[in-house]
């Protein structure tokens, strides 16, 4: 009996060495290829994930970039990361060439597991990436200028009613859950007429969850962020697919107009092939939409409230230009275009925000072909991710990086590719004048009703995948006094 189960015990031991074997193998082997970068590649599976994702949420995203440019190479290394081999492209000339050659070298690239909480509805095979540069040719429409103008004043009315319905005759507020109140409510409105608020405080946990699960280790168990991002997304579908029966509903009835909002334009028009997107099609769409509308500008906004609690001179040169525009507005006018052209020094402190904070940290791309750049052979599959740290907080683009100094958009503004908190190329973000707006929006009415203080002056700052205060950034308000 002995024998036997110390006969057991070497297979377990043989078994457990080969697999080790094979992964360590397998591993090493997707990095043989001559005149690669230079860099670490980890441990299999794993590779550098843990390091890259725990610089972040340990609210310095940058480190890992930065620790590997000084360590290996300024401008391109290799690594492992979400179980694939990878190269991190660093710099003005490399966002320029990743950017130029967007479906010529490379093309855009999500983890496997974006796909599992973004599923393909059942009547339809492509991926989450071919959903998305579908959804690209849909958002032209509703994104150019002459449609924005029609938004500022929408925008306007829903936030004087958020200001109203959640930050007056309160003495403190979570900031973030606030901002992304705001920001959910305006992509609501606007893209699917949804607008009472009751509803909007309804997603507000499933899109929480949604977006702290999208990029978290796979690990789909009870429990784990990717795990409640997944029910998060289900959950989100079933309510919207609730919301597209309404609206054919109101369309056959009249109730609905085919161009009131991206909704109706989708249930209305023809895709390429001559037929009409299904209602579970039309949900994913809408998810990714309301997602892209609004989780990267409530934190944009959060930190805009963050820097001008800190910066008191900074607040005062805002509260001016505010209050000039406001002054020349009648009792009860909305605000326009151009009152926005004329917020020029807020927008400036906005991007100073977005250069220290960005939202999008950096992005993916897929190899599609072999390819040559500073001397470095880049092998087909390799999966290459750009960051937005590795020229905004980068001294050679930016001197004195950690400051805060709204004056570098001035005039010309940054140096090109340095500045890239909405991507770049073909891939740049469409909702990039969108969110101008609506952070301008924000600017404008919160400026004008408050001054306010951080309760947690040392609050921490984490990334996941966002930068998010690690408490909500409270804050105590002190409203102006009428004149």
């Amino acid at each position: 009996m002995e024998h036997f189960f110390l006969t057991l015990l070497l297979l377990f031991v043989s078994l457990v060495s080969l697999s080790l074997f094979v992964l360590f193998y397998k591993h090493r082997s997707n990095f043989t290829a001559s005149d690669l970068p230079p860099g670490k590649i980890g441990y299999p599976v794993l590779g550098e994930t843990i390091e890259f994702l725990s610089t972040g949420w340990k609210g310095h995203p940058e480190k890992f970039i930065f620790d590997r440019m000084t360590k290996f190479s300024t401008e391109i290394f290799k690594t492992s990361l979400l179980g694939e081999p990878a190269a991190v492209f660093c710099g003005a000339a490399c966002n320029k060439f990743l950017f130029a050659n967007e479906n010529k070298l490379v093309t855009a690239w999500w983890p496997k597991s974006v796909d599992r909480v973004f599923p393909p509805s059942s009547d339809s095979t492509a991926s989450s990436q071919a959903e998305a540069k579908k959804m690209r040719k849909l958002l032209p429409t509703f994104m150019k200028p002459e449609a924005l103008q029609r938004y500022v004043g929408i925008m306007d009315t829903i936030a004087q009613r958020h200001f109203a319905a959640d930050w007056d005759n309160h003495k403190e507020i979570l900031t973030f859950s606030l901002a992304k109140r705001y920001t959910f409510w305006l992509a609501a409105k606007l893209f699917v007429s949804l607008d009472d608020p009751k509803d909007i405080i309804k997603f507000e946990e499933p899109f929480q969850l949604l977006a702290s699960g999208i990029i978290s280790m796979p690990i789909d168990l009870p429990g784990t962020p990717f795990n409640k991002a997944i029910k998060a997304s289900e959950f989100i579908r079933k309510e919207l697919v609730k919301i597209i029966k309404q609206r054919k509903i109101d369309l056959a009835e009249g109730k609905a107009s085919a161009t009131q909002d991206i909704m109706s334009h989708m249930l209305t028009t023809c895709t390429d092939d001559g037929q009409y997107m299904t209602e579970p099609d039309i949900a994913n769409k809408i998810l990714g939409l309301l997602i892209g509308g609004h989780d990267t500008a409530s934190a944009a906004c959060t930190f805009i409230v963050k820097y001008l609690a800190e910066l008191p001179h900074i607040y005062d040169a805002v509260y001016k230009e505010q209050m000039e525009i406001a002054k020349s507005k009648k009792a009860g006018e909305l605000l326009n275009w151009d009152d926005l052209q004329k917020m020029k020094y807020s927008w400036n402190v906005a991007c100073e925000v977005l250069r220290l904070a960005p939202p999008l940290q950096g992005g993916f791309r897929e190899a599609i072909t072999d390819f040559t750049h500073n001397g470095f052979s880049i092998p087909k599959g390799w999966k290459l991710y750009w960051s937005a740290n590795s020229t905004h907080k980068n001294r050679a683009y930016f001197p004195e990086p950690e400051k805060f100094d709204p004056s570098r958009f001035e005039g010309s503004g940054p140096a090109p590719y340095t500045f890239v908190p909405f991507g770049g190329g073909p891939r740049m973000c469409p909702g990039k004048e969108y969110a101008r707006l609506e952070i301008l929006v924000f600017m404008h009415h919160l400026v004008l009703k408050y001054k306010w203080e951080k309760v947690l002056p040392e609050e921490n700052i984490i990334v996941n995948p966002m930068p998010i205060p690690a408490k909500g950034l409270p804050i105590r308000l002190f409203p102006h006094k009428l004149p």
